[in-house]
């Protein structure tokens, strides 16, 4: 039974028995009960309407609100400073301590992206993140790096560069996404189970899309690779830092072919990403009775880690504890603020972190 008096606990509506039951209605000009039926049922579409369209308005505004955090937002977090306080414990001054959530929420990573002297940094660091640290972000910090993940798979997809580097990406996070889902009872994700599994069949429709990209040959007929003094084609190649290029990129053409081949290419980068102590213990003599450089490679890159290189990354000020990316003011009291910065790569991002 609906309270009828204007107190705290009632709107203020009055309320009519009728045959179905009780209904609000409020009189205009007295506000106070009608009793006459017939004169009720002349303004009962009337005053329904009102009450619809105040209930729909109060709906539609929780809807707005509800329809931010839900988990089909597209756009990211973003906050107006693009750095973030690193402290691991409280202090008189600074009470609580920051995570690795709260700093892939903080920090620009959607912009990154789009920058080529960061790309490779932030794929390496999702990767890192879909291995192992996944189950520490918090549900908004694991949405975004969803939405993140998704604008790397769009502008590949758009720029047919690093395929095989996002493949590799998503297959890591499927195949951890496989085991957490399966031990979700023991809450190990955020959110709802079919919304993984929703974010898994997006993960496989991804792959898919990879799969089915036609590289499109350039219309320029210019100057070209192979039109290069061989010199200088052998000079380029020896820029390249991943063994899978130097064969991807023999299989162009056939004098591509035989470049790629070089001893010395294979042996400069075997030196490149492994001490002597590493090459020493992985020797492989060819039948000719010299040293097999590629097969060399290719077995050590399956027993050691490979030297990272990138563009850019981000950077620790150690006077003030500040993360944030190269070039990014921050409020740093220092004398000579560049002097203080380190560079932390992927691994050491994730390790800042642990505590």
């Amino acid at each position: 039974m609906p309270f009828l008096g204007q107190d705290w606990r009632s709107p203020g509506q009055s309320w009519v028995k009728t045959a179905d039951g009780w209904k609000r209605f409020l009189d205009e000009k007295s506000g106070s009960f009608v009793s006459d039926l017939s004169s009720y049922c002349n303004k009962e579409v009337y005053n329904k309407e009102n009450l619809f369209n105040s209930l729909n308005y109060d709906v539609a505004a929780k809807k707005r609100k509800k329809d931010i955090l839900n988990s089909k937002t597209k756009t990211q977090y973003f906050h107006q400073e693009k750095w973030i306080y690193v402290h691991k414990g409280s202090t008189k001054e600074r009470h609580g301590y920051c995570t690795l959530g709260e700093a892939f929420n903080r920090l620009d990573f959607s912009t990154a992206i789009l920058d080529s002297r960061r790309f490779n940094y932030v794929v390496r660091l999702l990767e890192l993140i879909a291995k192992s640290q996944l189950t520490s972000l918090s549900g908004i910090a694991q949405k975004n790096f969803m939405n993140i993940l998704e604008k790397v798979v769009l502008k590949v997809l758009e720029d047919q560069q690093n395929i095989r580097l996002i493949r590799e990406l998503l297959q890591t996070l499927y195949t951890s996404l496989c085991t957490l889902v399966q031990r979700v009872g023991k809450s190990v994700l955020v959110g709802n189970i079919n919304m993984w599994v929703y974010r898994m069949e997006t993960i496989l429709h991804w792959q898919q899309q990879l799969n089915n990209i036609q590289i499109t040959r350039p219309a320029f007929k210019g100057l070209t690779f192979t039109d290069l003094p061989l010199c200088l084609q052998l000079n380029i190649m020896q820029r390249l830092s991943d063994g899978r290029d130097l064969v991807s990129l023999g299989q162009a053409a056939p004098d591509l072919h035989v470049l790629s081949e070089d001893r010395l290419l294979w042996k400069k980068l075997c030196q490149y990403h492994f001490s002597e102590r590493q090459i020493r213990k992985r020797l492989i003599l060819s039948d000719k009775g010299q040293l097999d450089w590629k097969k060399m490679y290719f077995k050590l890159i399956r027993c050691y880690p490979r030297k990272e290189q990138y563009g850019d990354t981000l950077q620790l000020c150690k006077h003030c504890h500040i993360l944030s990316w190269k070039g990014t003011d921050h409020p740093c009291t220092a004398n000579n603020p560049e002097s203080c910065s380190v560079s932390l790569s992927p691994q050491d991002f994730i390790n800042l972190f642990k505590f």
